[in-house]
């Protein structure tokens, strides 16, 4: 059930409706969101993003992109490519495989990724599609799910191998600070067909994911229902959909993320996100 959104904002634009929708810094030192216009400029909204809004029709300039949004949960889905659980050794699970990251863990894009003091050496990247949930959302029909959804944007799901490794669960290996950037913007869902976007990484330029959405196993009606059924879902919440094969520990020899590396995913129909990478501050 998809609840607290009506389809009209009293005469405003609401999320429904087909753009590019991103948070960001302003020249002055405002954080806004706003409908995006270019790679500098916005136009920005009044009201609640996830309901009743209106777009001003007046221009702003953008000085830094921001994470486009500040989610109050973040889930994630593992092994959603068969490719991917083939080339890790694992099961393909028979349900989604849900895990948590930390909201913390989000990062703007542009902003750097750090390789954590406890953990620097063996840091991964991972390209995912990500679902930005609309409204809130419980025990709800994949033939209802997509309805739930606001947009989509681009995540990359950094993970510890030697952290996730060694303690068994995900929980650190997958949520330190930095450890999801997101963005650049979020497409919203009737501008894309979620279920056919090419999707790729590149660590300094080289390709190392290179895949479609058509090929996850679990698609996104499915995983809106099935986290729904789980767990109460908010506005603004995210589920990644996993990634798929290609990830540097799969390598051989394995390709970790050092100081100084730029890392991109690349989704067709949204954007690039682009981050780099530095050691933590001593």
């Amino acid at each position: 059930m998809c609840v607290g959104i009506p389809r009209d904002g009293g005469g405003g634009r609401v999320y429904h409706a087909r753009m590019r929708i991103a948070r960001f810094l302003t020249r002055d030192g405002r954080v806004l969101s706003g409908r995006v216009v270019d790679e500098d400029t916005a136009e920005p909204i009044d009201g609640d993003v996830f309901g009743a809004h209106t777009i001003v029709p007046r221009r702003v300039n953008v000085a830094r992109w921001l994470a486009p949004v500040v989610p109050p949960n973040i889930f994630a889905i593992g092994r959603n490519y068969a490719a991917h659980a083939k080339e890790t050794g694992s099961q393909v699970p028979e349900a989604p495989l849900i895990f948590m990251k930390a909201t913390t863990s989000v990062l703007d894009p542009g902003g750097e990724i750090v390789l954590p003091a406890p953990a620097p050496s063996e840091v991964d990247f991972e390209a995912e599609l990500a679902i930005v949930i609309g409204r809130r959302t419980k025990d709800v029909s994949e033939a209802e799910a997509l309805n739930c959804v606001f947009g989509y944007t681009c995540a990359n799901d950094v993970s510890a191998r030697d952290c996730q490794r060694n303690d068994k669960q995900w929980a650190r290996a997958k949520g330190f600070d930095t450890f999801c950037p997101l963005g650049p913007w979020i497409v919203t869902r009737d501008e894309l067909d979620a279920a056919a976007c090419p999707i790729r990484s590149r660590l300094n330029g080289a390709v190392m994911q290179d895949s479609n959405t058509r090929d996850m196993i679990h698609g996104c009606a499915k995983l809106v229902s099935y986290v729904s059924h789980q767990f109460t879902l908010l506005p603004g919440t995210l589920i990644l959909t996993g990634t798929p094969e290609g990830v540097g520990f799969a390598r051989k020899p394995p390709v970790f993320l050092k100081p100084g590396d730029t890392i991109e995913v690349e989704i067709g129909g949204i954007g690039v996100l682009r981050n780099t990478v530095r050691a933590a501050s001593a």
